[in-house]
């Protein structure tokens, strides 16, 4: 398909030879570039398409690569990553040895920040912007946050140093009323009311904090959006560019249905709709499970809350919400607040489940380990998205939890191998800790169908035997048991298998039978062969003198990029094909 304008640009340098009256057709072209290619390879669509004009409009006025321009996250940055020399390769997006889905600094001078969590672009532009300052030069920094992002504490932390700061920043606030769910709390409220820099009857915020404000203004209009940025171009210190921007805008479904179509996967990108579904009844995904199982665990337990860092619909957690609303809770991208909150609760006698993706708790580490652990408060944590997760890359692998949870004191730490197992872990927690617990699950599908069995208790700390046989024993953690289990039974391979369950406490009783008959010990889990399940069993058996070999299994000590989950475990050497290989040595 022809793209009359697009098809002339390679750099930023190129859209700037056009004359201004252009760019009103160029946004199309660039909307219709971007539907064409993520209708075939997926990604994250409404975002990039509710920031066209604002994109065009900031490579067109600024000095881009010498004036530094931050986006946060990088969901809206696919327009940015088209107009800077990847237009040819952007149909590589998220593939394995392709571009990355976020702006990466290895990938592009104009990517001049890496991103992939959210808050972090006016932390990053304002040290940029001190950095100049104190180099005597003279080049703009601009961020780009959205009005989800702006409400994390990070942001407002940055906000508050820039303010006192006299540095030439330019944040853009670009306020579509949504994040991946629709925005909440507060300053949501505020920027939905805000007319204009003088609210009848209060201080505007931005100014409160030492923020020339401007606007709102009308993110789609190109000719506004230019005219103030070159107005702003000659000004300097702290200022707040208010955008108002439409999530999706372009595509009538995106726009219509935002949360479906931030990442819809495969559509039409003629008509926008989604392919009908496989008629095939699949196994739900281990979102899904903890979802229904939460509420079915609420519906006969009145302590059990539900709390989640602007992850309603990831998590699953909104079928909660929608049954509970006011035993469900979402806190907008605030992990460190989620986890405190929810040790807040269990002092006052409730049972909160806090649900947040594995890479995002790493955000409120301290929090889990002064405010809960510290205190043996009972909260249930949640890891939704641990492993590998794919083509979202290094920013949103969550390969850490186990080794970085393993060195606290007084935290349980769990892996269901199955949904059942995830089930009845809630269940087992829901009844009553004296300890808080961390369970962990990866994205994706699980493969059992019928998992709504009846509820059973786990001992703590117990893991159990799935086969047994002579001189190789396996011990996993997590969902790869279920691929280790079928590559046994596949291969009649005579060796045994132990399911972990438990990180810590580790069922140290049963390792000390597999140490006493087996003369060699695999250890396989997804996540780093660094600190967690591999380390611990090395660990005790040095305790022990166990005499045989043990050899670790897990994700190598580097940055797994993105790609397919199933290419990545290749990669890391935790697929079927490696682990066969490894036995086969060994028997």
């Amino acid at each position: 398909m022809a793209y009359p304008l697009l098809d002339r640009i390679d750099t930023p340098e190129d859209l700037r030879r056009f004359r201004e009256s252009e760019l009103k057709d160029l946004a199309p072209e660039l909307r219709r570039f971007i539907i064409d290619i993520i209708s075939e390879k997926e990604g994250h669509l409404g975002a990039s398409l509710g920031v066209v004009e604002l994109t065009i409009a900031l490579h067109y006025v600024f000095q881009t690569p010498r004036d530094l321009l931050v986006w946060d996250v990088g969901h809206q940055a696919y327009g940015h990553k088209i107009l800077t020399g990847r237009k040819n390769v952007f149909h590589t997006n998220r593939d394995l040895g392709g571009i990355s889905g976020f702006p990466k600094r290895r990938e592009s001078v104009y990517d001049t920040f890496g991103v992939g969590h959210s808050s972090t672009s006016i932390s990053a532009a304002l040290g940029m912007a001190m950095a100049t300052a104190l180099k005597n030069d003279s080049r703009k920094h601009i961020a780009v946050i959205g009005d989800a992002s702006i409400a994390s504490g990070m942001a407002f932390e940055a906000l508050n140093h820039a303010g006192v700061s006299n540095a030439d920043l330019l944040v853009v606030l670009n306020d579509n009323a949504i994040g991946i769910d629709p925005s909440v709390g507060a300053l949501k409220q505020y920027l939905t009311r805000t007319k204009s820099g003088n609210e009848t009857g209060q201080e505007n915020l931005f100014e409160a904090l030492n923020f020339d404000y401007y606007g709102p203004i009308d993110g789609h209009d190109l000719d506004k959006l230019i005219h103030e940025l070159e107005r702003q171009k000659n000004l300097k210190g702290p200022r707040l560019l208010h955008v108002r921007t439409t999530k999706g805008k372009g595509l009538q479904q995106a726009e219509q249905d935002q949360v479906k179509y931030h990442a819809p996967g495969r559509f039409d990108k003629i008509t926008g709709e989604l392919p009908p579904k496989n008629g095939d009844k699949l196994p739900p995904k281990y979102q899904e499970v903890f979802g229904e199982t939460i509420l079915e665990l609420a519906k006969v337990n009145e302590k059990i809350v539900g709390i989640t860092p602007a992850m309603p619909t990831g998590s699953s957690l909104k079928i909660m919400m929608e049954a509970m609303p006011d035993r469900a809770f979402d806190v907008g991208i605030a992990e460190q607040h989620a986890v405190t909150l929810a040790a807040g609760m269990v002092t006052q006698g409730l049972v909160p489940f806090c649900t947040i993706y594995s890479t995002f708790l790493q955000r409120a580490y301290d929090q889990v380990i002064h405010d809960v652990a510290l205190q043996k408060l009972p909260v249930i944590f949640c890891l939704d998205r641990a492993g590998l997760v794919g083509k979202d890359g290094a920013t949103h692998h969550g390969v850490f939890d186990l080794a970085y949870l393993n060195l606290i004191p007084d935290l349980i730490i769990a892996a269901p191998m199955d949904a059942v197992e995830l089930r009845n872990l809630m269940f087992t927690a829901s009844q009553g800790l004296d300890l808080p617990i961390a369970m962990r699950y990866p994205r994706g599908r699980c493969n059992i169908l019928d998992w709504k069995m009846p509820f059973q208790q786990i001992p703590i700390g117990e893991s159990r035997f799935l086969s047994k046989g002579s001189k190789v024993a396996l011990i996993s953690i997590g969902t790869i048991g279920s691929m280790v289990q079928d590559l046994i039974e596949s291969e009649k391979l005579s060796i045994t298998h132990l399911d972990a369950r438990f990180l810590k406490p580790f069922d140290v009783k049963v390792l000390k039978q597999i140490f006493s008959s087996h003369d060699h010990i695999v250890t396989i889990e997804d996540g780093t062969e660094i600190g967690g399940l591999g380390d611990t069993v090395l660990g005790l058996a040095s305790q022990l003198s166990y005499q045989g070999s043990i050899h670790k299994i897990g994700i190598p000590d580097q940055f797994i990029e993105h790609g397919s989950t199933a290419d990545l475990h290749k990669m890391a050497g935790i697929d079927r094909e490696s682990l066969l290989i490894k036995i086969k040595s060994l028997i």
